[in-house]
């Protein structure tokens, strides 16, 4: 998996989560936890631009150790919001609760394809 594509693929997929939080912030803001309400708008922005400074890093050979390690951390600071909507399913009423939680262990699968794909 260490392939140009599978980085490629990486880097563009990570890219574009990342877009997605300036194209749509308050569907990010939605899923903050309450207690961070006074800084929603700055952490989905902050999360945002850390999921394309990491896939654009994981593109490059130089920087490809740096965007590993890069998200792998994003992935582990923004799973306390997966977390949050498992937990609080009742808030998120569009998204049907089993879904909510089965996309936990996903964030573990994501980490495996970031390990994978920048080796």
């Amino acid at each position: 998996m260490t392939s140009g594509l599978a980085r490629l693929a990486l880097g563009a997929f990570w890219i574009s989560a990342g877009v997605l939080h300036f194209v749509f912030p308050r569907t990010y803001e939605s899923i903050m936890p309450a207690y961070l309400d006074r800084w929603k708008g700055e952490l989905v922005a902050a999360s945002g631009a850390a999921e394309i400074a990491g896939g654009l890093a994981v593109l490059s050979q130089r920087t490809r150790r740096l965007g590993r390690w890069w998200l792998l951390a994003t992935v582990v600071a923004i799973f306390p919001a997966n977390v949050h909507m498992a937990v609080n399913a009742e808030d998120f009423g569009k998204i049907p609760e089993p879904l909510l939680w089965a996309r936990l262990p996903f964030q573990g699968v994501f980490g495996w394809l970031i390990w994978r794909g920048t080796h």
